[in-house]
């Protein structure tokens, strides 16, 4: 392995085509100005190192970064790249992975809008993030404790698992397909419409007008709080834990509920059953 310690690079494509390469200590930054340090390159680890560059990673193969910093100015950081693993590292430029296959986030503070386009096979734990359109047109996605502040976050992902999550983000889950979220709460207006073969595992909803127009839609044992005009149009199998403010023409399948302040039925098309349940006082089952 070359090694590089302890220098500043700032021209073009500092180390393009590099091959076998461990930077420690280094920053990328400078007058020069100089875009995508490490294009087109193999076996890549970045450790300690400073980019305040644009494209510092693109059309890689074979990358690891650790406890590393990439400012705001380090725009498109990941592009086009396979086999990353990325730990306890700042990513805080914008677009900052996409139509990236094979990457491992741990530990990671994300400020970046629009992160995650068009990825594939993306592992993601113990990461705070920051952005809008997260995740966008991504498939096979494995989250465990990310927690996520935004707006339209996972929008078309497909056959994906989030678990132990905590989303404050409004049109979340749009048109998603194949996907499982388990002991989460998920917090924004306007949740998982348009969404397909969806299930939420003893989660916590909170807002207005969840998940309507959705096909094969479960809930699990599921609290939803301070919602209203819930389920419209759905296809829905669902088990709720808490009181619901309104459910609105469900489309099919069976709502079960120990409470709702009022059901909506002016669509002719609605068939989804209402089962409203009184959960029994001697015991932690569902006895009506």
């Amino acid at each position: 392995m070359q090694i590089i310690q302890n220098q500043t690079f700032d021209q073009e494509r500092a180390f393009y085509g590099a091959k076998d390469t461990i930077a420690e200590n280094c920053r990328f930054d400078g007058p020069a100005d100089g875009e995508s340090a490490f294009k087109e390159c193999a076996n890549i680890q970045a450790t300690h190192c400073y980019f305040n560059l644009r494209y510092p990673f693109w059309h890689d193969h074979g990358l690891t970064i650790r406890d590393s910093e990439m400012t705001e100015l380090c725009r498109a950081a990941l592009w086009y790249s396979e086999g990353i693993s990325i730990t306890n590292t700042q990513l805080h430029g914008i677009k900052a992975l996409r139509e990236c296959h094979g990457a491992k986030l741990s530990n990671c503070d994300i400020i970046s809008p629009e992160f995650g386009w068009f990825v594939k096979d993306v592992e993601m734990k113990d990461c705070s993030a920051e952005s809008e359109y997260f995740m966008m047109r991504s498939v096979h996605l494995r989250f465990d404790h990310v927690r996520l502040v935004g707006k339209y976050s996972f929008q078309y992902i497909e056959d994906s698992v989030l678990e132990h999550c905590s989303f404050d983000t409004k049109d979340a889950f749009w048109h998603a397909k194949n996907v499982v979220i388990r002991d989460s709460v998920i917090k924004g207006e306007y949740l998982g419409w348009y969404c397909e073969n969806v299930t939420f595992e003893r989660c916590k909803i909170i807002g207005t007008q969840p998940l309507c127009y959705c096909k094969n839609l479960k809930l699990i044992d599921c609290e939803m709080l301070d919602t209203d005009l819930s389920f419209e149009k759905s296809q829905v199998d669902a088990v709720i834990t808490t009181p619901v403010i309104s459910i609105k023409n469900p489309l099919s399948g069976r709502i079960t509920v120990p409470a709702v302040g009022e059901i909506i039925r002016d669509d002719p098309n609605s068939k989804g059953e209402i089962l409203v349940k009184q959960p029994c006082k001697q015991c932690p089952c569902s006895c009506a």
